[in-house]
Formats: structure tokens, sequence, C-alpha cells
């Protein structure tokens, strides 16, 4: 393949075969991807959460991750947030032409190792390339989709007056990463994103503390939105 994407490669021909069958399949190839169909045959029973997302991060690369891990990780935790396990994930990548291939390679490694660590399938995608300038190095839209385990299912019509609410980390750091990052800022102390998948730990949450009303994933608004 070229050092760096072609329009070629969105193309749907040979030169899209070579990028999925040497790069995609690579690092997140599973029983289900690796039959290339035009769509996932996925095994499920009862209720099933399911949530969409779309990541334009600036820059692509942060201490602490990635657009690729980001991905899987903002839509992981959207399902899980509905009390469920999240099971597949479907990837769509727009690419820019030009962007070095290695970048596309660390961004696609990425994703899989987050996938691996989350206990979710990548199970169908896209690649479109589009001219330089009608994106800005790479977008990626991922949808996951999982079994609700929770019984009443957290929702935010559930909120109650004299709710406790609990916050699982420090407020902030992923923005503070990215913007910094972005704009060449100092800080006195280490700053890296704290992007990861909860649904391990929400799998506990919800068996233990049935009495859960709502989870939220903050992220853009942050914590005074949610």
């Amino acid at each position: 393949m070229s050092d760096k994407v072609l329009l070629d490669y969105g193309s749907g021909g040979r030169a899209s075969q070579r990028l999925i069958s040497d790069l995609f399949l690579k690092y997140l190839g599973n029983d289900e991807l690796d039959r290339l169909n035009d769509a996932a045959v996925l095994s499920l029973s009862g209720k099933i959460a399911m949530s969409t997302d779309s990541f334009t991060v600036d820059p692509i690369f942060f201490p602490g991750g990635d657009i690729g891990s980001l991905a899987v990780h903002g839509t992981v935790n959207d399902v899980a947030m509905m009390g469920a396990v999240p099971r597949y994930i479907t990837c769509g990548y727009i690419i820019e032409e030009g962007l070095p291939m290695a970048d596309l390679e660390k961004i696609v490694k990425s994703m899989g190792e987050a996938a691996n660590h989350a206990g979710v399938k990548v199970v169908t995608g896209d690649t479109k390339v589009v001219p330089k300038g009608a994106c800005d190095k790479i977008f990626i839209n991922t949808t996951g989709i999982g079994e609700i385990i929770a019984d009443p299912t957290p929702s935010g019509d559930a909120a109650r007056v004299g709710d406790a609410v609990l916050v699982s980390g420090t407020i902030g750091d992923h923005g503070l990463t990215v913007l910094g990052t972005r704009e060449g800022l100092d800080f006195e102390a280490k700053v890296q994103s704290d992007s990861a998948a909860l649904n391990h730990l929400l799998v506990k949450l919800v068996r233990e503390l049935p009495e859960v009303h709502v989870l939220r994933d903050p992220t853009r608004g942050g914590l005074a939105t949610t």
C-alpha cells in the first residue's frame, strides 16, 4: 500500500480490498467481520440498547488516547449507560486524502485494542476517502448494540428529587488534555485523557445496586449539562 491514503482506497475496487484485508481485518478481524458480508448477522436475546456517535476530535492523537480508542470508548459507554452489556459495534471511516498510512494504522490498531479490552466485536463497517480539504484528517462514526441486564433500565426520566449524584473520577481530564494538546499549552501537573471503557464497572454496579435511577457518560457539555 501507499504510505499515504489515496482516493482509490475508498472506491470499492482492488485498492479498497487491499486496505480492508491488509489493515482493517489485521486489527479488527473476528469470525463475523472476516466474512465481509454486506451486513452482520448477530445473536441477541431480550431487550437491547443501541447508540450511535460520530468523532471529529482535533488533534487525532493526544496523551492517553486517540480518535480510534475514543470512538470505541464513547459508544461502548453510551450503550452501557442503559444498564446493558455491549456486544457489537460498527465502524465507519471518512478519511481525508493524504492522511499518512502510518497514522491510519495506529488508529485502527488502537480501536482493535480498545474493542478487545471492552469485550465487543467490530462486526461491520465502511470506509470512504474524500478529497484533501473535504474533512479534517479522519472522522469516525460508530454504532453499538448491547443486551440490557438492568431491571428497571436506568433512564433520564427516572431521576428523582433527593437522588445522590456519584461521579466516578476527576472532572475535565479529557477535555483539558485535548485543548492543551491542540493549543500547545503547558501545565504544571501531568494531564492526560481519562477516556476508558466503563462497561465492566457498570455491569457490577447495576447488579449490586438495582436501585440506580440514571447513568450518564458526560462528554460534550460536561457534568453541568448532564
